[in-house]
């Protein structure tokens, strides 16, 4: 029998539980199940035990997580295939501005680069303020080398985080250049764009969930944009995020987000692409708060 009173604590307490499992996992339906899994063992639990609802419920939530994270891991990265989709469907200015509006990359792609333990230590102390001491058991150390283990993840945030040109005219006309290539088929335009050691990053697919996918130099990359070339009539340039200035194309066949591109332009060439190509990232990226804007 369910405890009314407990429920209707845990209730009070999900819609944060749920943004914190979004922001550890970047899916929504890994969220959802987390946040489950951790009602299920307060349910076993029981109240009477619990000393700090929030302090358990939170550590709880973390460790599921953080087993979700280590399991995707030990998949590692896969080479870079073609993005699947439907045909490409002209979107009218009503829906670009909503899917302007509803779409966020939010740094998902970055956080993807981090280890399990150093990704929960980072968004556990710098998102949501959790003190290293409580940090600590979840991944087995300490505090202070949970101090250290966080202030590593921080550089590596910084150091993958876009540095794009401040010119965002600039930044623009390059994007806007790169889409006309791959949509007729230039490769040589695509390689004079890329910068020599362009790093191209791709998270998910609708068919493979959770791949981690890497392809460096301009030459590799451009072969591997060439298969967006289908999609880019369905592309429209956005700003990815209005506080860094990064320029970006949303792929929305039909109106629906299919894709999330973030560009790095370094004088007048393209030294990182970022892509985010899953329902649920994409879904789970609306609830960091880091809204896409309309150029």
């Amino acid at each position: 029998m369910v405890d009314e009173d407990l429920a209707e604590q845990f209730e009070q307490r999900r819609p944060r539980l749920h943004a914190l499992a979004s922001r550890l996992l970047g899916s929504t339906g890994e969220a959802d199940d987390a946040v489950q899994e951790t009602w299920l063992r307060l349910q076993r639990q029981g109240a009477g035990t619990i000393d700090n609802l929030d302090g358990w419920l939170t550590t709880v939530l973390a460790r599921v997580c953080l087993n979700l994270l280590r399991a995707r891991r030990t998949r590692g990265e896969q080479e870079l295939g073609p993005l699947e989709g439907a045909e490409p469907v002209d979107a009218g200015p009503e829906e670009q501005a909503l899917l302007a509006d509803s779409v966020g990359l939010a740094l998902l792609v970055v956080l993807d680069a981090l280890g399990p333990a150093e990704r929960l230590g980072f968004v556990l102390h710098d998102v949501f303020a959790v003190p290293f001491t409580e940090i600590a058991p979840v991944i087995d150390k300490t505090p202070a080398a949970t101090r250290q283990l966080v202030s590593r993840a921080r550089r590596k945030v910084r150091g993958r985080a876009p540095v794009p040109d401040a010119d965002g005219a600039r930044q623009r006309a390059v994007v806007e250049a790169f889409l006309a290539a791959a949509h007729h088929g230039d490769f040589e335009r695509l390689v004079e764009l890329m910068h020599p050691d362009v790093v191209l990053r791709s998270e998910g697919g609708r068919r493979r969930r959770s791949a981690s996918m890497v392809v460096r130099g301009a030459r590799p990359v451009a072969v591997s944009t060439r298969t967006y070339a289908g999609l880019a009539p369905s592309a429209r340039v956005v700003l990815v995020d209005a506080a860094t200035g990064v320029v970006g194309v949303v792929v929305a066949p039909g109106g629906e987000p299919f894709s999330v591109m973030a560009f790095t332009v370094v004088d007048g060439r393209i030294s990182a692409i970022d892509v985010l190509a899953d329902p649920d990232h994409l879904a789970a990226s609306d609830a960091t708060g880091r809204s896409v804007s309309r150029w």
